[in-house]
C-alpha cells in the first residue's frame, strides 16, 4: 500500500476529530464510526458512496425499528424471531433497487439500532455523520497524496546536490 501514511495521517486525525464533535454534540460515537465503516465498504465513489452509505443506514434503522416495534405487540418471543426473520428479507430483497443495493449498510444500520436499544434518535445523527466522516478521510487523503507528490521533486533535487557534493 503506497500511502500508507497519508491514509494513516488523515485516518488518525478525523477519527480524533470526531470524537471531539461527537462528545461535544452527544453524539454516539462508536455509531459514527459504523457510519464511517459503511462508507468505505460500500462500492461507490464520492458522493455516490455517501447517499448510497445514508440510505442503506436509514433502511436499516426502519427494519430494527419494524422489528422492536411489531415484535412489541405481541407476548411471545416468537413473533420476535418472525419479525426479525422477516426483516432480514427485507433487508436483502431491497437490494434489488439499486438506491439500496449494499446489503451490509443495511445490517449496519439495523444493529446499530440494536445495539442503542430502539434510540433511533441517537443512532441516526451519529450515522449520518459518521458516513460523512468517512467521505471526509477519503478527501484529506487525497490532499495529503498530492501533497506529498508535490514535495518528492524538491527531495529528489535535494538528494542530488548532496550526492553531487559528497563526490
Amino acid at each position: 500500500m503506497e500511502n500508507r501514511w497519508q491514509i494513516a495521517t488523515s485516518a488518525g486525525v478525523l477519527a480524533a476529530v470526531w470524537c471531539g464533535v461527537a462528545d461535544l454534540f452527544h453524539l454516539v460515537t462508536w455509531v459514527g464510526f459504523l457510519g464511517c465503516t459503511t462508507y468505505f465498504a460500500q462500492p461507490k465513489a464520492g458522493f455516490q458512496g455517501v447517499l448510497l452509505g445514508w440510505a442503506t443506514n436509514l433502511s436499516g434503522v426502519f427494519w430494527a425499528w419494524l422489528i422492536i416495534t411489531g415484535a412489541g405487540f405481541f407476548d411471545s418471543a416468537f413473533m420476535g424471531y418472525l419479525f426479525c426473520g422477516l426483516a432480514t428479507m427485507g433487508m436483502c430483497l431491497q437490494a434489488s433497487y439499486h438506491r439500496l443495493s449494499f446489503i451490509p449498510g443495511a445490517f449496519v444500520g439495523c444493529c446499530a439500532t440494536f445495539g442503542m436499544a430502539g434510540d433511533v434518535a441517537s443512532v441516526l445523527p451519529a450515522l449520518f455523520v459518521g458516513v460523512l466522516l468517512g467521505y471526509s478521510m477519503t478527501c484529506f487523503t487525497g490532499v495529503l497524496i498530492s501533497w506529498t507528490q508535490k514535495l518528492k521533486p524538491a527531495e529528489k533535487k535535494r538528494e542530488t546536490k548532496l550526492a553531487e557534493e559528497a563526490s
